[in-house]
């Protein structure tokens, strides 16, 4: 391939929603531009996108694959990304790299979810849009309705640039509104078309619509619009010179219509994005922050290098794959970068253009592109590398964050330390993954965006690493506390032949602040008990409060007051003191009416209208305080405030619910007093798991 400056490259990205074709569609511009001689399938996974172990085996999309190609006169960097909510983060990154966004959307499904997501993804990060109409060729399908659809969620100036003759089985026919042409598409997979022009109520259409384009290219640039008054239009130059412009301010979003399955309407898509789409050229500079947090502007027409990476992965028999892009300067073989996170230097090795799994060595590449490089040592994804006498920080990208939770289990002894490793490395290469020991509920667990995102980690940590491993429900973290006031005075006393033990404390306990732990707090008058003895008291009390009572539970908001007791002149000392704090505590806590707290979660789902009935009634049956609905754009978001016990898997079941339209986040709330007929359950569920684990009180 070619060396090309930046500003004949097209950096750019497929999302939408889960099945809408974007990885067919990918296939389809491969084997229009001949980088694939025939295309391939994803039942049987010979697509060039869906190449990892991973995505053969459950049959969809799990990484942003890099594909390259060239088309008139330019190079087309793909990044093609999953439609799966457990994947967002692979859309997020790869929308952070991309100079416009190619949003598909699936002619049967229409504008779902997932499509409003990363739309405001795109916006977020001030990206020209496309919209790509796929399946045009399935029975019942109508272009016409999604486009409306779409105008509904993302306003008017939504405009097709290609509207379907015959869409449903046969499909190959498209009305080009640029050329005013008839476009036929031959219904051998090959992209190849004849043109021929427009007749009968069809140049009527064709000419409404050119008409309507020519005012958009108008509405971007001053000069064209008192051009457009002064001769009632624009000719075809100025119309294609104002293309451009009008597609950097967003004045429209432009339609394709198409069947990626059977390349159909793919190759005029192609000769929009060569010639009119955004280069790097349109977004040269972007801000950073130098390692003591100054804004640093980095300038596509900078000498020092800056490239972002953007994705790291493991790739057989190479090891650890860095796929970046360059914002600044060239990138050589050899070349040694510096990477302020981390503050060490990387060299360089070889240099890869990606096209799937295929990797073309080159020696160098310039700001703006997109390549790859291996075996980095401590570089990983969200990382820059850059000069080191203009160290920077490129942007991260902000992930959501989890919502969904495993406890995880190593199956062999013998196998920790590569399980921490390999959970570790994991972490690196995918940001939205989160671990973590908790030392409370004892147990390792695991978090990310979905049942499925989980599942393929899992698989990873299996197939690298050869750690065999058990997911399980995590334990519920409950606490405990009191209703009412309590008080004890306990003797501890132990002679046995040698120096006894005596100690004497007196308690008094009460409902606490929430949120604030335990308050312990001596008021000791005279000299019953020498006050180098408060501490052993304290120590003997915190440890109950970690061991619990009720169900082995750390035990919280209790105020404690050491107010007497006894000692002897001889036998008092340390030990004593805590083993009569912590029996004196026990008994006046199991006198105040103790009872279980739960984790209760903020939880947000977004579904559309006509879901909203089934989620609500099964967030009813999770003991959930629905908080209020809002509508969202064209979907309604439930606020709800739901126990953690009642969320383990819920994201699979809203799934199922909404037909995959549904989403949700969750976050920690507060800790809300457990129901009394459901405490019996729980702490016989935690004397068992005691029992099991062979500790106990």
């Amino acid at each position: 391939m070619a060396d090309y400056p930046a500003p004949q490259i097209r950096n750019f990205t497929l999302v939408g929603h889960a099945s809408a074709g974007k990885t067919m569609l990918a296939e389809a511009m491969l084997a229009c531009s001949k980088q694939i001689g025939r295309m391939g399938s994803i039942e049987a996974g010979t697509t060039a996108s869906d190449f990892h172990q991973s995505e053969k085996d459950h049959g969809i999309s799990v990484h942003t694959t890099v594909l390259s190609t060239e088309w008139a006169g330019a190079k087309l960097n793909i990044l093609d990304t999953p439609g799966y909510q457990d994947f967002i983060s692979e859309g997020l990154s790869a929308l952070r790299v991309g100079d416009f966004a190619v949003i598909v959307v699936n002619a049967t499904q229409g504008v779902s979810v997932g499509t409003d997501k990363v739309w405001k993804i795109a916006e977020d990060y001030h990206l020209p849009k496309i919209m790509v109409v796929t399946g045009l060729d399935k029975p019942n399908t109508s272009f016409d309705a999604v486009l409306a659809q779409a105008r509904e969620h993302f306003g008017a100036h939504v405009f097709p640039l290609t509207v379907p003759v015959d869409a449903g089985p046969g499909f190959h026919e498209v009305l080009d509104v640029m050329r005013s042409e008839l476009v036929s598409y031959k219904t051998d997979g090959s992209g190849d078309y004849t043109e021929s022009p427009v007749e009968g109520a069809q140049s009527e259409e064709v000419k409404a619509l050119h008409r309507q384009l020519i005012e958009y290219v108008a509405e971007s640039d001053n000069a064209l619009m008192e051009k457009f008054f002064a001769q009632d239009g624009l000719d075809e130059s100025e119309l294609r010179s104002g293309l451009h412009q009008a597609l950097e301010n967003q004045v429209f979003v432009p339609v394709f219509a198409t069947s990626p399955l059977n390349n159909i309407g793919v190759a005029r898509l192609l000769d929009f994005i060569a010639k009119y789409e955004s280069s790097p050229v349109d977004h040269k500079q972007v801000t950073g922050r130098d390692p003591d947090g100054a804004p640093v502007v980095v300038n596509l027409d900078d000498r020092n290098p800056a490239l972002y990476v953007f994705k790291t992965m493991n790739e057989p028999g190479v090891g650890e794959l860095s796929i970046f892009r360059i914002y600044s300067g060239e990138v050589n073989t050899g070349q040694e970068l510096y990477n302020p996170a981390r503050d060490i230097t990387e060299r360089i090795g070889q240099i890869y253009v990606l096209n799937g799994h295929k990797r073309t060595p080159v020696l160098r590449m310039v700001a703006g592109d997109i390549g790859a490089t291996v075996k980095l040592r401590d570089t990983h994804t969200g990382n820059t590398l850059c000069a080191r006498t203009h160290p920077v920080l490129l942007p991260d990208v902000q992930y959501p964050a989890p919502s969904i939770h495993g406890a995880l289990a190593c199956d062999s002894p013998g196998d920790e330390d590569k399980f921490a490793v390999g959970l570790n490395t994991l972490r690196e290469e995918d940001p939205s993954f989160h671990h973590r020991v908790d030392d409370e509920i004892h147990q390792t667990i695991i978090s990310g965006q979905g049942e499925i995102h989980l599942q393929v980690t899992l698989e990873r940590l299996r197939r690298r690493f050869g750690v065999s491993v058990t997911m399980s429900e995590p334990r519920i973290p409950y606490r405990e506390t009191i209703k009412h006031k309590g008080e004890s005075k306990y003797r501890h006393k132990k002679q046995s032949g040698g120096a006894g033990q005596f100690a004497e404390v007196w308690l008094r306990i009460a409902p606490g602040e929430p949120g604030k732990g335990v308050d312990f707090r001596q008021t000791l008058v005279g000299t019953n008990v020498d006050r180098v003895f408060v501490p052993s008291v304290e120590k003997g009390v915190r440890t109950v409060c970690k061991e619990g009572v009720l169900a082995g539970c750390h035990i919280v908001d209790v105020k404690v007051e050491f107010y007497d007791g006894k000692m002897h002149p001889v036998d008092s000392k340390d030990i004593a003191f805590q083993v009569a704090g912590y029996h004196a505590f026990k008994e006046a806590f199991q006198s105040s009416n103790p009872c279980l707290l739960e984790p209760v979660y903020d939880v947000h789902v977004t579904v559309p209208e006509e879901c909203v009935g089934d989620v609500m009634g099964d967030l009813s049956s999770r003991r959930a305080r629905i908080a209020g609905v809002e509508a969202d754009g064209h979907f309604q978001v439930i606020h709800a405030h739901v126990p953690q016990r009642e969320l383990h898997n819920y994201s699979t079941r809203l799934r199922s619910l909404t037909a995959s339209r549904g989403s949700h986040s969750e976050a920690f709330a507060s800790y809300d007093r457990v129901p009394a007929e459901m405490e019996p359950t729980i702490i016989a569920e935690a004397k068992a798991a005691r029992v099991a684990n062979g500790r106990s009180h």
